[in-house]
């Protein structure tokens, strides 16, 4: 990814926290020969610097990634940014945004109980804490059918490198219009957007 310096998120923790808030995420390898994408949910484990996940049993794309160089991509707020807004008009329209991606080497998970104990971890992630629904409470059989229509993977992290544009290598005053504006406006990646500006200026 082309990371200027002034754009480059340098703290790892930023890029972990990033990473978990915004896990819905794109895996792209190389299938038949040509780029190929799979857009699922991924778990995190720092510690070890892995990222755990599944694929539906049809989608091929596993069937030649194993041992592959892979890239997930982690997509946040994203918004596009007027000239109009700026104090002059010898300007261009721009985009700000922020992304993670994460490359590392991929393997499928053979192990029945590693894969139960990822989607185990997977709901309990994304279901409140207050849910009713525990995948430990579900009849085993059913869940050891249903496991036969996925196919689990673990990515070795070998590299994380993130980005966030947003408006940095322009003058404070003309990131407190741009914040303005955003904040005006009732998209939700525009709020959020200006929300991280504005908090990047309090640093």
């Amino acid at each position: 990814m082309y990371i200027p310096n002034h754009f480059k998120i340098d703290n790892e923790e930023i890029l972990y926290e990033f990473m978990e808030k915004n896990s819905f995420a794109t895996l792209v390898s190389q299938h038949n020969g040509e780029p190929y994408a799979t857009h699922l949910p991924l778990t995190f484990h720092k510690k070890e610097g892995i990222l755990y996940g599944h694929f539906a049993h049809p989608n091929g794309q596993w069937k030649d990634i194993e041992n592959q160089k892979v890239l997930a991509i982690f997509q946040g707020p994203h918004c596009y940014i007027s000239p109009s807004w700026y104090e002059t008009n010898k300007a261009v329209p721009t985009w700000n945004y922020i992304a993670v991606h994460v490359y590392g080497q991929l393997e499928i998970v053979e192990d029945p109980q590693e894969l139960y104990d990822s989607l185990v971890e997977m709901v309990s992630t994304y279901e409140k804490p207050d849910s009713s629904y525990q995948l430990k409470d579900v009849d085993p059989g059913f869940i050891e059918g249903m496991a036969k229509g996925i196919v689990g993977f673990r990515i070795n992290i070998t590299k994380i490198e993130g980005k966030a544009k947003l408006s940095q290598n322009h003058p404070v005053e003309r990131q407190e219009l741009v914040i303005n504006q955003l904040e005006s406006s009732s998209d939700q990646n525009d709020r959020l957007i200006a929300d991280l500006m504005r908090n990047n200026l309090k640093k």
